[in-house]
């Protein structure tokens, strides 16, 4: 990555100003209906004085919802004579995926969350990508990237962090991932979801930083207890910062229980087309070898069904959303406890 070369997004909003600002960064886009059109993809800023710098992030991915929720309803309530810093909010960072409804951009099919570090002379999807790599993550001290499962998962709310591979570095992501304060959260020892370095965490990562994700629910609705878990450990991570003072800190219902999740072992992929019967659910504890699902052919209804079983011990953090499903979908992913 080159960062001489510059981003072609132009943001509306001051981000060396105090006060809160709202506007747009524009992503130029001309296409037969609009030849010298923008896209618009909303932006606020709050600063107050000097101090340290967070990044809000939601709609990495467009039909994960609970995250913009969150998102939108901090950009009204937050008070910027209450801040000290600087608080970014990009609530819609794949606008035309967000605007779909969709994982991916209906404009290049591009996943933003696999498009890192982008181009800043790319698709629509990578100069998004190269605008987070270039300008907004470099100002950040901490990020947060709210994702929940789309509408194809159902996640357990739960927060995670990649584990850096320095110590210190390691015990900050730990102390930040306990003060959002879920119930659940969970350490990726291996790129979940296979997308190596061209995930937006792996661009913090190459950057030294830190990020606290989410998995908020998902099935492409916004459920209240993942909503409110959301805004609590957004508003707590401020504070962890020293944006907010200690008295906005919120203690979750439990103690958050720290899980990881490793390799292969760790998911449970259908094996044949058909239709996916779960034998388990959210939050159970499973056992190696436990028949995790059973697949119907309905288009032979005659065949008996294929099950297929768990490769490890473990609690269940992911289950598939749509009951039809392809070899190779993902039906269930476990954490196993780390002890920390």
């Amino acid at each position: 990555m080159t960062a001489s070369r510059p981003s072609r997004l132009k943001p509306e909003v001051p981000f060396d100003k105090d006060g809160r600002h709202t506007g747009f960064v524009r992503l130029f886009n001309s296409v037969h209906e609009s030849a010298y059109g923008f896209i618009p993809i909303p932006i606020v800023v709050f600063r107050n004085g000097e101090g340290p710098t967070a990044l809000l992030m939601s709609g990495n991915h467009g039909d994960e919802y609970e995250g913009q929720v969150a998102l939108c309803r901090l950009a009204q309530t937050l008070d910027v004579s209450r801040i000290k810093g600087r608080v970014i909010i990009f609530p819609l960072a794949n606008y035309p995926a967000g605007m779909a409804g969709r994982r991916t951009s209906p404009i290049d099919g591009g996943n933003l969350n696999r498009s890192f570090p982008g181009d800043p002379d790319g698709t629509v999807t990578q100069q998004i990508a190269w605008f987070l790599s270039t300008v907004l993550l470099p100002m950040a001290d901490v990020i947060v990237d709210l994702h929940s499962g789309g509408s194809s998962l159902m996640y357990v709310p739960s927060a995670l962090s990649r584990r850096p591979d320095d110590a210190m570095g390691a015990e900050k992501a730990l102390r930040y991932l306990k003060a959002f304060a879920s119930p659940v959260a969970y350490l990726p020892t291996a790129s979940q979801g296979t997308g190596d370095e061209r995930t937006f965490n792996g661009m913090v990562a190459r950057l030294g930083k830190i990020a606290i994700g989410s998995e908020l629910g998902g099935a492409g609705t916004v459920t209240p207890v993942a909503l409110r878990m959301a805004e609590r450990g957004v508003r707590n991570i401020l504070v962890e910062m020293g944006i907010l003072p200690e008295s906005d800190r919120r203690k979750g219902e439990v103690p958050t229980r720290i899980l990881e999740v490793g390799g292969n072992e760790w998911f449970v992929y259908t094996p044949e087309p058909g239709v996916f019967e779960p034998l388990v659910e959210l939050g159970d504890e499973v056992r190696e070898g436990q028949p995790a699902a059973n697949i119907y052919f309905p288009e032979t209804p005659w065949r008996a069904p294929e099950t297929v079983r768990f490769l490890r011990d473990g609690f269940v953090l992911c289950k598939r959303q749509p009951g039809r499903t392809l070899r190779g979908d993902c039906l269930f992913h476990l954490g196993t406890d780390t002890g920390l």
